[in-house]
């Protein structure tokens, strides 16, 4: 594949390109929701709900506000609480350890694979002591965690898994759904993912009648009969808008995952193409799943990722690190007391990652103008 060097901008993301094919049906279902006047807790929430569950093959889904909520949510589902630990990954998004904080629990972090930049499965044993309630493995990019082991760990020691797959709706580990093979998966329908909604939102999915009835009771203030309150719960429902929205969306999800996934294998291509293999590692994907692709991350040795980053951008292309500083460096964790060092695997893969542009609309033209400046950057 020859590779362009013709100027243009490359968004990260272009989410003008998407409305544009589904502008009409968006119409039709918002003004549907303005017209029936209901806007919480009404038919398109649940008729999402029942979409998504099929979707994510799961018995249950329950609407909420955002997957940060979902994550807060499934703990106080299953009785996290003050003094209690949950084992989880460094690497990830802020609110993965946020929720565990919030409940007056404390994260306990387990390093990554180098590969798939997941939680390393083999650490996590070494991780559970006797206060630890819960487990929560991260999909990060769009990939499943190996999650096998991690269910039979588990079980052994009686501990509930809760799946953040806010990256990785349509997943799967051994044809298993991201978020069905835990206790509770949590799922995140901010603009950017994959099923992204016009604002925030997130689901709980699950085979647990009885965790359904209780998130569903905990997302609104916890009450079971209007006004008796079972529960101290919070106010967190997805609004009809975001369901009506997200459900013209999902029927689009299994397209737009094909797209990005072809989009992956270009880039593969083109990098291999460009002579770039010892510059650069591209994304692994695991022979036993279905990697969606949230983002398209390559990892840059050494001390030149930043300097990459601002190379691309200057000549118009959209990149992004995801996640610049691990969890337990963070500022506001200090009290645990960790310092540099503790997780190598987290710390190196924050040092050395970008994530470049990657949507099912990114066309041939755009892929090789990105990977053309990265061999230019490499060259110059």
């Amino acid at each position: 594949m020859k590779i362009l060097s013709i100027p243009m901008n490359v968004p990260l993301l272009d989410l003008k390109a998407q409305y544009a094919r589904i502008r009409e049906e968006v119409r039709v279902a918002v003004d549907r929701v303005l017209e029936s006047q209901q806007f919480v807790l009404g038919l398109e929430g649940k008729t999402l709900e029942d979409e998504l569950a099929r979707y994510c093959q799961t018995e249950h889904a329950i609407g909420c506000a955002s997957g940060s909520d979902a994550l807060l949510l499934a703990l106080m589902s299953c009785g996290v609480s003050t003094g209690d630990e949950v084992v989880t990954t460094p690497f990830t998004f802020f609110a993965t350890a946020a929720a565990v904080t919030r409940l007056g629990a404390r994260p306990v972090f387990v390093d990554i694979d180098e590969r798939t930049f997941n939680l390393d499965v083999a650490r996590v044993s070494d991780a559970i002591s006797p206060h630890t309630r819960a487990i929560i493995p991260v999909h990060l990019y769009g990939q499943c965690v190996d999650m096998k082991p991690l269910i039979e760990i588990g079980a052994a020691h009686g501990l509930p898994i809760i799946e953040d797959a806010a990256q990785a709706i349509g997943a799967e580990d051994r044809t298993r759904r991201a978020g069905s093979m835990g206790t509770i998966g949590c799922l995140s329908f901010y603009p950017s993912k994959n099923l992204g909604g016009a604002g925030d939102g997130g689901m709980l999915v699950t085979n647990d009648a009885n965790h359904a009835d209780r998130l569903r009771m905990l997302r609104v203030h916890g009450e079971q009969q209007k006004y008796h309150h079972d529960a101290v719960g919070i106010n967190s429902r997805l609004d009809e808008l975001q369901a009506a929205i997200l459900r013209v969306k999902l029927a689009n999800l299994d397209e737009w995952t094909r797209g990005r996934q072809r989009c992956a294998q270009n880039y593969d291509q083109l990098f291999t193409d460009a002579g770039l293999s010892e510059q650069v590692t591209t994304a692994y994907v695991r022979n036993d799943g279905r990697h969606v692709f949230h983002q398209y991350v390559i990892r840059v040795s050494g001390d030149r990722r930043d300097a990459l980053r601002q190379h691309l951008r200057a000549q118009g292309v959209g990149c992004d690190v995801y996640y610049p500083v691990p969890l337990h460096l963070q500022k506001c964790f200090a009290d645990l007391g960790h310092s540099r060092g503790d997780f190598p695997a987290s710390e190196r893969a924050a040092s050395e990652t970008i994530a470049l542009p990657i949507y099912p609309e990114l066309s041939q033209a755009q892929q090789e103008y990105v990977v053309g400046a990265v061999r230019d950057f490499f060259s110059g």
